[in-house]
Formats: C-alpha cells, sequence, structure tokens
C-alpha cells in the first residue's frame, strides 16, 4: 500500500490508475487519510475459495449460476 498527495493524485491520475490494479493507494489531504483506491481483482478462483465453508462442496467443478439458482430457491422455499 502507498500514500500519496490528493494534488500528487491530481497530477499524475493515469499513472496511479494503474498502479492501484496491483496495490492500494491511499489518498491524503491536509496530512489525513480521505480516500483508499483499490483495484477491481477478476480472479473468480479467490472469490469461490472466500465461499468455503459457506457452500457445501463435494469435490466437482462449481457452476455459480447454479449455486446462485439453488440459494435463491432454498430461500424462498423458506419463506413460503
Amino acid at each position: 500500500m502507498i500514500q500519496i498527495t490528493a494534488t500528487d493524485f491530481k497530477a499524475n491520475f493515469g499513472k496511479y490508475l494503474k498502479q492501484a490494479e496491483r496495490e492500494d493507494i491511499v489518498i491524503t489531504k491536509s496530512g489525513k487519510s480521505v480516500v483508499k483506491l483499490s483495484g477491481i481483482k477478476q480472479d473468480k478462483v479467490k472469490d469461490i475459495e472466500s465461499l468455503f465453508g459457506i457452500i457445501p462442496w463435494d469435490g466437482e467443478d462449481i457452476d455459480i449460476k447454479q449455486l446462485k439458482a439453488e440459494r435463491l430457491a432454498k430461500k424462498y422455499e423458506s419463506l413460503a
């Protein structure tokens, strides 16, 4: 994580935009942290790994759409 001033961020927007894809950037104003800029991670494997323990998994391939449909069905089944 790096820390930069708002003035530096405005002057080098493109540079920091690319850098935010790789690491978090904290932008300061008058010496105080005001914003944290983070890139969006496109790694679906990490997203799925974050669900371990929440979704039962038997070792087979995971179909995200199917899991969502099953969760919604259970949710609305319990409301009926």
